[in-house]
């Protein structure tokens, strides 16, 4: 029984030592995860192939990486033109019955939404 509640013990502590990291690993710098942004995704839009899932995070990779290359005070200036690129990139990869939904999507930013997307064909 001693054992049981020491497991236990043991136990909790390794949950509330990992919660931090968990919620670390899931936002970088207060943005989703591809995997998170996917799953946006597929919730608009209908379920997408893993090649499609592959693209895209393979887009929003590379979009994260042009973005670690901008310096700090020019990313409020530049991100707006960074995200239309990534969101056109992003589009081209999905069916036309799928862009449709994914258009009007709303957009991602302060509060979680707020109007349509910018349809860049």
């Amino acid at each position: 029984m001693k054992s049981f509640k020491v497991l236990a013990a043991v136990l909790a502590l390794g949950l509330v030592a990992a919660a931090p990291m968990l919620n670390a690993q899931q936002k970088k710098g207060g943005q989703p995860t591809p995997e998170q942004r996917i799953e946006r995704i597929e919730q608009a839009v209908g379920s997408l192939t893993a090649d499609q899932k592959s693209k895209i995070t393979a887009i929003y990779a590379k979009s994260a990486e042009k973005m670690q290359g901008v310096a700090k005070e020019d990313r409020k200036e530049k991100m707006g033109a960074m995200m239309q690129e990534t969101n056109k990139e992003v589009r081209a990869v999905l069916t036309p019955d799928q862009q449709k939904k994914f258009d009007a999507m709303p957009a991602a930013g302060a509060g979680g939404g707020g109007g349509k997307r910018k349809k860049d064909q």
